[in-house]
């Protein structure tokens, strides 16, 4: 992995659930790592969901190695505030060649 390509910086995200006083679940996301990561689209595509036009892009997000990932997390890329930030659900994490130096998070972000 050349470090030139990893020029998008990224977090990575864990969802917590908590349940609030009238027994209702309150979904947050806490940060687990901030990283600097390649982002490449990979294919998109559009359909009807409930009536609404959706498009699906799926993302490889490629970053260096690092231990404790799962699909139940999301990457978000892009300013944390002020709006504009991307979200990607992570649907798979592969270790690329099995050599601990490189993650692929196969990922995919709803475009509503």
């Amino acid at each position: 992995m050349r470090i030139g390509d990893l020029r998008h910086r990224v977090t990575i995200q864990e969802k917590v659930v908590t349940i609030d006083a009238y027994g209702g679940e309150v979904v947050t996301w806490s940060t687990v790592a901030t990283v600097w990561a390649a982002v490449e689209p990979l294919s998109g595509r559009e359909f009807l969901e409930g009536r609404r036009q959706e498009n699906e892009i799926n993302h490889r997000i490629r970053i260096r190695y690092r231990e404790g990932l799962t699909p139940s997390m999301r990457v978000v890329w892009g300013p944390t505030t002020g709006g504009g930030a991307r979200a990607f659900d992570i649907e798979s994490v592969i270790e690329r060649e099995s050599r601990r130096r490189e993650i692929w998070l196969m990922c995919r972000e709803i475009v509503a």
